[in-house]
């Protein structure tokens, strides 16, 4: 049986882990694109690793510009079952302090790329059921480990989804205030819409660093700041992950584990061959 892995995903501040042994660099081609980089292969607390740094190593690609489909393929022909995501982001909330950890467990869009964002179409259709979606066991298990290392960690929130690379205006801040929303980032909400159909169980780490643009008695957000709490919040999240590792299940078997079971609308018959071949990774055990 294959060796199933579990991905770490690093945004700002996380381009690399340290304490994996047994490492081996592994570029992947994708049909759909490059993915950001190469990745990382290693052991971590006695556990199979694939890291990737979300924006390459060197922070090349801005938001707009990562291949979510490729990084998930990826991930998934390498045998990851899970994927821990990390990623810098504002808080739109007073309670929610810079170097804070937020677990989100919903999204909100506000992108304009939503066919980047799932692997269907080309004559295969599915409908992914998206109500719930961050994978609960997962976020759960990353709480209590941040929990368990004193590391101030809130259970739960909305995560707006904005396409960047400008930060915030004011009046836009104000308004996702306003709404109720909890953070907001750049990069989430495509990778989890493909984990989810590539039955990847996903959660996020969100690392506040900055109050965004409607805090008026904090400076805006600037490059400058959020660099600043990223050392902080690096090292947290290595923490919380090191922790969380030896947790999780060895065989997948969480109802992420399941999300294609009833999605796909297409009469098998009618699949078209380029397209399953394409999709084999996620389709293995549907064909």
């Amino acid at each position: 049986m294959a060796e199933h892995r579990i991905g770490i995903i690093g945004g700002s501040g996380l381009y690399h882990v340290e304490g994996l042994s047994r490492l081996k660099w592994v570029k992947v081609r994708t049909p759909f694109g490059a993915p950001s980089d190469e990745f990382l292969l290693g052991e971590w607390h006695d556990r199979s690793v694939v890291f990737l740094a979300r924006h390459g190593r060197g922070h090349r690609l801005m938001p707009s510009e990562l291949n979510h489909r490729a990084n998930i393929w990826a991930m998934k022909k390498l045998g990851v079952a899970w994927i821990i995501s990390v990623s810098a982001v504002g808080s739109l909330q007073r309670h929610y302090h810079p170097c804070d950890v937020v677990l989100p467990d919903q999204f909100f869009d506000r992108t304009a790329q939503s066919t980047a964002h799932t692997f269907f179409g080309r004559g295969i259709v599915a409908h992914i059921a998206f109500a719930h979606p961050l994978c609960e066991e997962l976020r759960s298990l990353l709480l209590r480990s941040a929990r368990a290392l004193k590391i101030r960690a809130h259970n739960g929130g909305t995560y707006v989804n904005m396409e960047g690379p400008a930060f915030s205006t004011r009046a836009e801040s104000l308004l996702n205030r306003k709404l109720g929303f909890d953070v907001i980032g750049m990069t989430n909400l495509g990778e989890a819409k493909c984990a989810r159909e590539a039955e990847i169980a996903y959660a996020t780490m969100a690392m506040v660093t900055d109050y965004d643009a409607w805090k008026d008695d904090e400076a805006h957000v600037t490059v400058d700041m959020v660099i600043a709490n990223l050392t902080q919040n690096g090292a947290s999240a290595r923490a919380i992950i090191a922790r969380t590792l030896s947790a999780i299940p060895t065989e997948p078997q969480w109802s992420c584990h399941e999300a294609l079971k009833n999605a796909i609308m297409t009469e098998r018959k009618l699949w078209p061959g380029r397209t399953i071949r394409e999709l084999h990774p996620i389709l293995a055990k549907y064909l």
